[in-house]
């Protein structure tokens, strides 16, 4: 099969134009190498946000050759599921995820943080399930495993300060990691993860 490749506009004019005949030019595709887990928070409250997170994910998935995804309900609890639609029969558990995907791999959440906070400090905290451990476990596992995170919050940072949970996952992964979903925000977001 051979790598992965693209058609070359530029590379093909040349050479067409240096033998006088069509010569068509590929070059290795170019896709960025960087290892990339996408955790997407699904339903409840995120439900106004579906449009603009499926956009991200799209332009994600086409951006990256190792690109990984994950969907939660609200915050990471003992099980992730890839099809929304199987997502009581279908689930992963987390454990594997953070055994399989090394610290080599960028962490991304996006979700809006918007929860009860026993769905973060307690067990059973959560709202779908019984939970035997605190979402806040599950996601110090999470930020432990893979240094370069980020969490991209599509509400708007100047809304943040009104939500306790908001609060308690940025305390969690560090004030920095939490950015708005923004040119701006996204912009920060990976200078954070890059440092």
């Amino acid at each position: 099969d051979g790598a992965a490749e693209e058609f070359d506009l530029n590379g093909t004019i040349r050479a067409t134009a240096e033998h006088g005949y069509l010569d068509v030019k590929t070059r290795p595709e170019r896709r960025n190498a960087v290892k990339v887990l996408l955790f997407l928070d699904i339903g409840g409250s995120m439900d106004p946000h579906v449009k603009v997170v499926e956009e991200l994910f799209s332009a994600a998935r086409g951006e990256f050759k190792h690109l990984e995804h994950f969907y939660f309900h609200n915050c990471l609890y003992e099980g992730v599921w890839r099809d929304n639609r199987r997502r009581w029969d279908a689930q992963i558990p987390t454990h594997e995820v953070l055994r399989s995907y090394g610290s080599d791999y960028k962490c991304i959440f996006v979700g809006d943080a918007s929860m009860s906070p026993y769905e973060i400090a307690y067990p059973g905290g959560a709202n779908e399930h019984w939970n035997a451990e605190a979402g806040a476990t599950w996601l110090a596992r999470a930020r432990d495993q893979w240094p370069n995170h980020l969490w991209i919050n599509p509400v708007p940072e100047r809304q943040w300060g009104y939500t306790q949970s908001i609060a308690m996952i940025q305390e969690i992964f560090g004030p920095e990691a939490m950015v708005p979903m923004t040119l701006e925000g996204l912009s920060r977001g990976i200078k954070a993860m890059t440092r």
